[in-house]
């Protein structure tokens, strides 16, 4: 399963068992409430492994892409036609701003990176 599925699991659960520590408190259920509060500290710990897991993957990642000598913004057309570009650039690698990658590395504009000069 991938790390976001995971996380997304996770967070669904940690949500459902806030709801029920919250119904468990107004009925002053204590041996549930320490279950409850228990089970969300578990869930919390494991979502926050994966995501120092998902975190440390993506600045792998960003390493390995700047570490391609040459890199430029893409130009509207080229990103309208980017199997075209993909097809006679090899190694190419296009980062999106908005994506993790993007965001770690700080682009403003989709930038493509790769070994040899396009």
């Amino acid at each position: 399963m991938s790390h976001n599925k995971e996380i997304q699991k996770l967070n669904n659960r940690l949500d459902k068992c806030r709801h029920k520590l919250n119904a468990a408190i107004e009925r002053e259920d204590t041996p549930i409430i320490r279950q409850f509060k228990l089970e969300i500290e578990q869930i919390n710990k494991k979502l926050k492994g994966l995501k120092g897991k998902q975190q440390f993957e993506v600045g792998k990642q960003g390493s390995a892409v700047l570490k391609l000598p040459f890199n430029r913004v893409l130009t509207k057309a080229e990103q309208a036609d980017m199997g075209k570009l993909k097809k006679s650039v090899k190694g190419l690698v296009v980062v999106h701003p908005m994506t993790k990658l993007g965001k770690e590395l700080g682009v403003k504009e989709i930038t493509g990176y790769a070994p040899k000069a396009f």
